[in-house]
């Protein structure tokens, strides 16, 4: 999209917002149906509820299925579950194979079964190839919409049969070359195709050196093999080795996407689908959980205070300098937390170099932990006037920024081995840690030289 086209799309968004607001609805429908199916779902998730409600009845049934493909899966299955199931499949005609399995999936078993006997046998067939497969696996997100030619055929024959179609599969840069069994023997470069004699075969030029992409083979390295490749589509095969799909570089951009969306959202306990603007009523309960997580380390820490009461009671700076401690710790531990699940996200981190990345992290909590001591205990020693109180603080802080930094690189990845999200679990796992040690190095210090 140019700039000039861009400024038009928000152009359009603005009218679009204004007309809803001034309740103008033929307005609000010749422009929902002049934006692109993108831009109108982007209008749908940026608005209440009841806006919602309002907007969706003005989109053309023809273009709803496209639109609908570029919602987030909670605002999908809210659509979807007020519909009925002729509605349904309506809504999915024209539409890729695998945005029709997206979207069946967000609907009870029993009403993807009626969707499904309702579609012509073709279409039927092609779904329930990929509803085979799970949703976060390559065979999930392949397409069954392909074009295969074998390894004999001359290239004018080649061209010949491109142009009995009336148009390719989007995203079409290779053609797939399979054998009689529909085995997968390797791609044809359309480029290669179009620059090429025409009397040669495709086996003379084809690429062999390309593995195919199993089925099963979680989507998240998928995503990995477009990323370092620079692929615009992948073949996907069968446990066989026959050709059963592609995968196209549109739908690897989505899960990156969500990938990135689930370490954010993780890292405050969130779902990555989790709706801006979803009812009170189905947001706190989704948060209430995560909370009371928090609230039961919340205590744990409190306890541990509370062991040292007569210790506070007697020297109340102590009171006063302790969050600073478990602070500094807490975000030492959180920026080691964070680059290691990224490395760990990124494929970066394994057992050959895991030992490598924990020492690095404990000498980088050494240095901090010395620079910041001394910066914090000539802070404490000229607010108090107190010396030993200086020393405890600063002793106390180093064990903390060591202790955080080893926790935050050793936490993700014993949770990663463990097969638990390390941004779902780590952000806790590691505040528990760094709030104890920080409160039981200086209270515990403190109690042991002031009595």
């Amino acid at each position: 999209m140019s700039i000039s086209e861009s400024h038009q799309v928000h152009a359009q968004l603005d009218q679009l917002t204004h007309a809803l607001d001034s309740g103008t609805f033929i307005q609000v429908r010749r422009l929902l149906n002049s934006l692109p199916a993108s831009d109108v779902a982007h209008v749908i998730e940026s608005s209440p509820p009841k806006t919602r409600a309002i907007i969706w009845p003005f989109i053309d049934q023809e273009r709803s299925g496209e639109v609908l493909a570029y919602l987030s899966d909670d605002i999908q299955s809210q659509f979807l579950l007020a519909m009925d199931t002729e509605a349904v499949v309506s809504l999915t005609e024209g539409l890729e194979t695998d945005d029709i399995a997206d979207i069946l999936q967000q609907l009870p078993d029993r009403v993807i079964k009626e969707v499904l006997q309702l579609m012509d046998k073709q279409d039927r067939q092609r779904v329930e190839h990929v509803l085979a497969y799970s949703k976060d696996t390559a065979g999930g997100l392949m397409n069954t919409d392909v074009i295969t030619v074998r390894p004999q055929t001359p290239l004018d024959v080649v061209l010949r049969y491109l142009r009995r179609h009336d148009e390719l599969p989007e995203m079409t840069d290779n053609l797939i070359v399979v054998n009689r069994s529909d085995e997968y023997v390797g791609l044809l470069s359309l480029s290669k195709v179009l620059v090429s004699d025409p009397s040669v075969t495709v086996r003379e030029i084809m690429i062999t050196d390309i593995e195919a992409i199993p089925a099963s083979m979680n989507d998240s390295e998928v995503a990995k093999l477009f990323e370092r490749n620079d692929w615009v589509s992948a073949p996907v095969v069968n446990a066989e080795g026959k050709l059963i799909g592609r995968i196209t570089i549109d739908d690897v951009v989505d899960i990156i996407r969500e990938d990135a969306d689930h370490s954010l959202m993780s890292l405050a306990g969130l779902d990555e689908d989790e709706d801006t603007f979803s009812p009170v009523l189905k947001t706190a309960p989704r948060r209430a959980m995560w909370l009371g997580v928090n609230l039961l380390t919340a205590f744990l820490a409190s306890a541990v205070i509370n062991l040292f009461e007569v210790t506070l009671d007697k020297v109340v700076a102590l009171a006063i300098l302790m969050p600073i401690v478990a602070s500094m710790g807490g975000v030492a531990g959180s920026q080691t937390l964070t680059v290691v699940i990224r490395g760990i996200a990124l494929g970066q981190v394994s057992k050959s170099n895991s030992n490598w990345l924990i020492n690095k992290e404990f000498l980088v909590g050494i240095i901090n932990g010395i620079c910041w001591s001394i910066i914090v205990a000539i802070g404490t020693v000229l607010w108090f006037d107190d010396y030993l109180i200086g020393a405890i603080i600063a002793a106390a802080m180093i064990i903390n920024l060591i202790t955080a930094a080893l926790a935050g690189a050793i936490i993700p990845i014993i949770f990663h081995k463990m097969k638990i999200d390390p941004a779902l679990a780590g952000s806790v796992a590691l505040t528990t840690v760094t709030d104890v040690t920080g409160f039981v190095s200086f209270l515990g210090l403190a109690t042991l030289f002031y009595f």
